[in-house]
């Protein structure tokens, strides 16, 4: 019976689709366009919610629990259809009650994919408790924190509620790819979606650290988004980009689970959802609540995001690519000299990703970019060949383990703290737990497996110190510049 009823449950969580929207790009800097209209309007005065309240109206009043917590909206006032043209507020309809999770989403700046409704409904829990301080949570046996409960506990709950009835089900993710960065029309998903794919796990961590904030320094939302999700004037990460440490720092698993939990027993109690999740006891709501939590902080926390090969304009790879055969036993460190200078925004990583390939097909002739991975100063690494495919970074040892490149010349001074980090204390880790990498690997920088400079003196004495380095090595006199 359990499968049956939590597939309806999905069901009545998903709302139609409105009609097409245009040719708007699916951009943040179209939302915050959007927000700003909307912030305009007088009808956003008597709304303690704001913007995103207003918005929610407008896109139907959200789901069964975001209802319950957030309360039903008011009707549209009058005023204002006029305040948004018609494609805006058919895309923002669509955006907040998707037919399919790749609709509801928008390209952010830094090269992340966002789903809106859970960063609006984020934004909207802030506003209100920024109004009333200690805003009342749903009347019902099963109270909730309304910020994770309207963001992530009800999508990640449902997730693994319907997992545990089909264990063939995907329960996170996948990531996906644009048509297009500079007009984002068309996001395609990776693989099968499951009800928090990527998108929706950074919507939903943004909501959460966004609505915080505004609970504790009331902004305009236009002001807050753009000051959020782009990049300094000098050039500097955009905040969004610290988004998985900041979550993990606000948010401990334990608090997660204790959400998760809560949010699926408000289900079980709520009219709309009572039948369906009535056989759904306490301790099977604890076990699913357990198991996504840590799930979730292990992929979207504890893990780096990593932007794929379609995001940064990626090459077709030329000829047939050899499989590697993980779990492998070592890791190659390398800088790119060229470019020299470190990447720390999306369209300058990007950049930097295609000149290297650039020049590794055209000028040396290789069959694709040579390292495994790129490590940008924007907060993100960036896929090269992957973790399937051989690569050309480290002549005669290409098949023995994965080259990491940081972008940049590492002679005289070493990469950003957070760009060392985001190796040394996630990458690593993560490989191995995810059985891409041995427990017992050996981490090598580039120079000590043949004649070359790489990855830098600065560079260098920085990876010596860190767990899995290993200072034998099997140094070639040979050229190190080769595919093989």
């Amino acid at each position: 019976m359990l499968p049956t009823r939590v597939r309806c449950l999905v069901l009545l969580l998903s709302l139609c689709t409105p009609p097409a929207t245009g040719h708007l790009p699916r951009h943040m800097d179209t939302l915050v366009q959007i927000v700003e209209a909307l912030e305009a309007t007088n009808a956003t005065e008597d709304l303690a919610g704001g913007a995103p309240e207003l918005g929610r109206a407008l896109g139907g009043g959200g789901t069964p629990l975001l209802r319950a917590v957030l309360g039903v909206p008011p009707g549209v006032p009058p005023g204002v259809p006029p305040a948004l043209d018609p494609e805006q507020r058919a895309l923002l309809a669509e955006l907040l009650h998707p037919e399919a999770p790749e609709r509801g989403v928008v390209l952010a700046p830094d090269g992340s994919t966002v789903a809106v409704a859970p960063l609006l409904a984020g934004l909207e829990v802030g506003l209100k408790r920024a109004a009333t301080p200690a805003p009342a949570t749903a009347a019902t046996p099963a109270p909730v924190d309304p910020l994770y409960a309207v963001t992530l506990a009800e999508a990640l709950g449902t997730s693994y509620l319907l997992a545990r009835a089909n264990g063939s089900r995907a329960t996170l993710g996948p990531d996906g790819c644009w048509d297009d960065v500079e007009d984002p029309q068309v996001f395609t998903l990776a693989g099968p979606p499951s009800p928090v794919p990527d998108a929706v796990a950074n919507g939903a961590m943004d909501g959460v650290l966004l609505g915080a904030r505004l609970a504790e320094e009331p902004a305009p939302l236009a002001v807050l988004l753009r000051s959020y999700y782009y990049a300094g004037a000098a050039g500097e990460r955009a905040p969004s980009s610290f988004r998985r440490g900041r979550f993990g720092a606000r948010t401990a698993p334990e608090k997660l689970e204790e959400e998760v939990a809560a949010a699926l027993r408000l289900l079980r109690v709520l009219p709309a959802t009572r039948s369906l999740l009535e056989d759904v006891g306490d301790e099977e709501v604890a076990a699913v609540a357990r198991r996504a939590a840590r799930d979730f902080m292990d992929a979207y926390v504890e893990c780096p995001a990593v932007v794929p090969r379609c995001m940064w304009g990626a090459r077709p790879y030329r000829g047939t690519p050899s499989a590697l055969k993980p779990p492998l036993p070592f890791v190659y460190i390398h800088h790119t000299y060229e470019p020299g200078a470190p990447c720390r925004t999306f369209a300058a990583c990007a950049g930097a990703m295609r000149a290297m390939q650039r020049f590794h097909q055209d000028a040396r002739g290789w069959d694709d970019i040579g390292y495994s991975f790129v490590v940008g100063s924007d907060g993100y690494l960036y896929e090269g060949r992957g973790w399937r495919w051989v690569g050309a970074h480290t002549r005669g040892y290409n098949r023995r383990g994965y080259g990491v490149g940081y972008v940049g010349d590492y002679t005289a001074s070493p990469p950003d703290a957070h760009a060392l980090a985001l190796v040394r204390d996630a990458f690593l880790p993560c490989a191995v737990r995810a059985g891409r990498l041995r427990p017992d690997y050996a981490l090598r920088g580039h120079r000590q497996m043949g004649r070359t400079e790489c990855p830098g003196d600065s560079l260098f004495r920085e990876i010596e110190t860190w767990r899995g380095f290993q200072a034998s090595g099997a140094a070639s006199s040979a050229p190190v510049h080769s595919e093989t």
